[in-house]
């Protein structure tokens, strides 16, 4: 199947043609649920357009722990459904659906108890692993295994020999969440759906009750369109009280946010082969194997301040540090901290107070004729999230259509990537790359290597690593531009790659290399380069200060210090 180029002139076409033909389903919102709307529609044979705010995956769905899970502790709050539901999903993407970019990671659990701790978690894993292999799609993980103290500390040298009397340790799967989405928009966009980012609903057409459509702002330049649709999806997250507010209508539920956030630190301040999770006194931390780091967290906390850029504070900071130095023998510092970042979970209100028991679970309703909203739920369920949502938006539509078949959809890279893994050795033999380098590539983009290592031929230069941040080759930098529609500096060292959370610097050292490999993508001038990189720094020295700070309000304030997009 061919694969979709998402460049400037590409995005330029898609808001001209959705512009210019009523579509079926509209999907506002280019976070993880609103892709996989997208693909959902244009696979059942709908006409389909996506419009996005910022940048793909910008808000929610580039900021969360990374995982693929069935949510473990959710068995203990007896919530089996929703356990069994991702189970299944987790399978699913493991198996067939994103095989390159979905991959198991094992996890510690350490007890503190004798006797009665490993009988309750014990028997809790073992439901786990069961629920896995029933729902049909979890037999390629290994069960849960029980471990003395001394095999725990063999695994994990860097506990502390008295945090633990034994441990269990059990699978789940991990992905990197931005580039999941930039795939899932260009497997829709490979459909046929148009896909448009930075490009905001500023307001929705109306005729009588009905949602016909809505305008739409180009940010890039300045342009205003009118997106004329039979349904339209609010998918927006955290933001769909917004969204709602622009119908004038009272929605039927509402969405809070929850703040999360996550450290990242070297692979070599914690000496473990397996991953790390941890009961805290209000949810969970985990220490998640992140490449050559550890991703630590998270938190869970009310938010209610600026859901564009939600920020650290030194409190959230210092008590990750306090909770994980609780089981190191070696603790961690705020030196050791390469990166941070915090993103908005949303959930379903509820009468509880507490964020930590609102709900994960996920609810579609159909508040006026022609608008469809979907929210709450969790990452790894999307897929049924976004089939809920087009079974809902069909209700509107006078005519006969097809089920959803996302099921049996892979996303794009997916074919063929086992066979080219297996072949990895003579790919590294051809191109004159290290094996390794071929396996991170196959790792972030499967079959659509190829595609990149064709623009190594062209141009060997693009076959180096970039100065500062050597896990990553320049060819990706061009390629983010050219191929996965990214529009800014930002975009690039944020999401498209991890640099902003990778290196000690942020990204600072490699942001003018990768503005200068952007450019002749998308026609900077030297005025324009400058402006990314000045912006870029200046959004890392806003978040630095932000993490200096006491408390939410300090910290909001001083990260809304630096602005918030680049004009060209």
């Amino acid at each position: 199947m061919r694969t979709a180029t998402m460049g400037p002139a590409q995005r330029a076409e898609a808001l001209a043609a959705m512009a210019e033909h009523e579509l079926d389903v509209l999907v506002v919102g280019g976070g993880v649920v609103g892709a996989g709307t997208a693909l959902d529609a244009v696979t059942r044979g709908l006409s389909t357009g996506i419009v996005e705010a910022r940048d793909w995956a910008s808000g929610t769905s580039s900021r969360s722990s990374k995982l693929v899970h069935g949510g473990l502790r959710y068995l203990e709050m007896l919530d089996f459904a929703l356990v069994r539901e991702a189970l299944k999903e987790r399978g699913l993407l493991l198996e067939r659906i994103a095989p390159h970019l979905v991959k198991p990671v094992p996890f510690l659990y350490p007890l503190q108890h004798k006797g009665w701790e490993r009988v309750y978690a014990g028997a809790g894993v073992a439901l786990y692993d069961t629920m896995s292999v029933s729902s049909g799609h979890g037999r390629g993980l290994p069960v849960h295994r029980h471990l003395t103290r001394r095999h725990a500390l063999q695994v994990a040298p860097c506990l502390r020999r008295d945090a633990l009397v034994g441990a269990l340790q059990y699978y789940d799967a991990q992905m990197d969440d931005a580039r999941y989405v930039a795939t899932l928009v260009r497997t829709a966009a490979s459909y046929g759906a148009r896909a448009a980012s930075r490009a905001p609903v500023i307001g929705f057409l109306r005729e009588g009750e009905r949602v016909v459509g809505a305008r739409v702002k180009d940010i890039e330049t300045g342009g205003e369109y009118e997106i004329r649709a039979k349904q339209i999806v609010n998918a927006t997250g955290v933001w769909t009280d917004d969204t709602q507010a622009m119908i004038g209508e009272r929605g039927q539920f509402h969405v809070r946010a929850s703040k999360g956030i996550h450290l990242v630190v070297p692979k070599d301040r914690i000496h473990s082969t397996s991953g790390i999770i941890l009961r805290t006194e209000k949810s969970v931390l985990f220490v998640i194997p992140w490449g050559r780091h550890w991703i630590l967290g998270t938190t869970d906390t009310e938010w209610d301040l600026d859901k564009a850029h939600p920020a650290a504070s030194s409190a959230d900071i210092d008590y990750l540090l306090a909770h994980v130095n609780s089981v190191l023998a070696v603790p961690l510092t705020r030196d050791d901290v390469e990166g941070v970042f915090a993103g908005l979970r949303p959930l379903l209100a509820g009468e509880s107070d507490a964020t930590s028991k609102l709900s994960r679970e996920h609810t579609v309703a159909h508040p006026v004729p022609g608008l469809v909203v979907v929210a709450g739920g969790k990452y790894t369920t999307y897929r049924v999230m976004a089939k809920d949502a087009v079974d809902e938006a069909v209700h509107g539509l006078d005519r006969r259509v097809a089920e959803c078949v996302t099921e049996d959809v892979p996303l794009l890279g997916a074919e063929g990537y086992r066979a080219l893994w297996n072949a990895r050795a003579r790919i590294a033999e051809r191109t004159g790359l290290h094996v390794a380098r071929v396996e991170h590539l196959l790792n972030r983009y499967g079959s659509m290597t190829e595609e990149l290592l064709e623009l190594v031929t062209a141009d060997p230069g693009l076959g180096r690593p970039l100065a500062g941040a050597d896990d990553y080759l320049r060819a990706e930098v061009v390629y983010a531009a050219s191929h996965e529609g990214a529009r800014h500096l930002d975009d690039v060292l944020t999401r498209r790659t991890r640099i902003s959370i990778e290196t000690f610097d942020r990204g600072t050292r490699s942001a003018r290399e990768c503005a200068e490999l952007m450019a002749p993508v998308l026609g900077w001038d030297k005025e324009q380069i400058e402006k990314e990189v000045e912006h870029y720094e200046k959004r890392v020295e806003a978040e630095r200060e932000s993490q200096l700070q006491p408390d939410d309000l300090t910290a909001d304030a001083a990260r809304l210090g630096a602005p918030d997009i680049v004009p060209i």
